[in-house]
């Protein structure tokens, strides 16, 4: 339903989105994460025909962006950051104003936008003027506006951006029935809510994607390490010592638990290995009764700050590296410090 081919968007001398390509199937949410000013709202606004790309091709089911962009855009439903809404209308007077600006017939449109309003749940606002409504109730309005017209594919940007945890959840539960029938590509920085929705993920830094694939194969990926967390009453600094001495256990830290009067021992040690008969056998030892026992996988938070920090530190090598080529090039006499680039 999306698809995206060397896409490439340049200020001037800066790169905003550097060759980005990608695809997404019908019934995909596509979860669209990267640092502040790493590229996301221009490749969300490139990908809406908002504005224009430098190079590369977007296609909509099938029609490029670029040769029949009014075709194109028919498929497209997009919910910014902030909603575009007109506050002074009623909710039901503002969904019917964009009804019109999509040209949907005026024999559909009652019925067309019951089914909407059912579907977000905005059937006791209907008649109330948006201005009076809360963030959450406003944000449904602004997926509502997005779903007019029945686009195949749904392109939202931080839909749950200052909503109280219970509306997050009706958000999120929201969404999932919409990729029932949508293609989403979905942008948050709320990195909980896009593991627990998301098909798969797509991180971006600096205009270049560092990493594509489902949660599950993210944290495979990029993880050497595994983590067991052992929950006790009490430990012993002879317990600890034994533990560390485990064949492959690379470092074991002590922390206090969320359990009132017990610590939490995370034991650190390479993937692919099983240390957890190991680890019971020296706690019945050791006379400690285990209370709990668990793997500790990496957090998309963990994931997204590794290949994030990992593009930073070779970006501040290349840039240093390049600072060091033109002081020896200075030195040499082959640049003069005159001449204004």
């Amino acid at each position: 339903m999306i698809e995206v081919t060397h896409l490439t968007k340049k200020y001037g001398k800066t790169t905003a989105v550097n060759d980005l390509s990608f695809t997404a199937q019908k019934g995909e949410i596509l979860g669209f994460l990267g640092p502040n000013g790493a590229g996301k709202s221009t490749t969300m606004n490139m990908i809406t025909g908002y504005l224009a790309s430098t190079s590369g091709t977007v296609k909509i089911s099938g029609i490029d962006l670029l040769e029949n962009p009014l075709e194109a855009k028919k498929h497209i439903g997009y919910l910014p950051e902030i909603p575009p809404l007109y506050v002074d209308m009623t909710v039901y007077a503002y969904l019917k104003f964009v009804a019109g600006l999509k040209k949907i017939p005026s024999s559909q449109v009652k019925e067309h936008l019951s089914g909407i309003i059912e579907r977000t749940r905005l059937k006791d606002v209907e008649n109330r003027l948006i201005k009076n409504l809360s963030k959450g109730y406003k944000q449904r309005v602004g997926l509502a506006q997005a779903l007019v017209g029945s686009p195949d594919v749904l392109i939202l940007d931080e839909p749950a951006v200052g909503l109280d945890p219970k509306q997050i959840i009706e958000m999120r539960n929201l969404i999932k029935e919409l990729s029932e029938k949508h293609t989403i590509l979905l942008s948050s920085h709320i990195l909980s809510e896009i593991s627990v929705i998301c098909d798969r993920i797509m991180i971006i830094n600096k205009g270049t994607m560092v990493a594509s694939d489902t949660p599950e194969n993210l944290k495979i990926l990029l993880s050497n390490k595994a983590h067991t967390t052992i929950r006790v009453r009490q430990y012993t600094p002879e317990l600890i010592d034994a533990l560390k001495v485990l064949p492959n256990v690379t470092n074991v830290t002590i922390t206090e638990s969320s359990e009132v009067n017990t610590f939490d021992l995370v034991i650190e040690y390479p993937k692919d290995i099983d240390l957890r008969e190991s680890v019971f056998t020296l706690c019945v030892e050791h006379q400690t009764p285990l209370l709990m026992m668990k793997s500790t996988d990496l957090s998309l938070e963990d994931i997204f700050l590794q290949v994030t920090s990992q593009t930073s530190s070779s970006d501040l090598l290349e840039d240093s590296l390049n600072e060091e080529s033109e002081e020896d090039l200075k030195k040499e006499g082959h640049l003069n410090e005159d001449i204004i680039y």
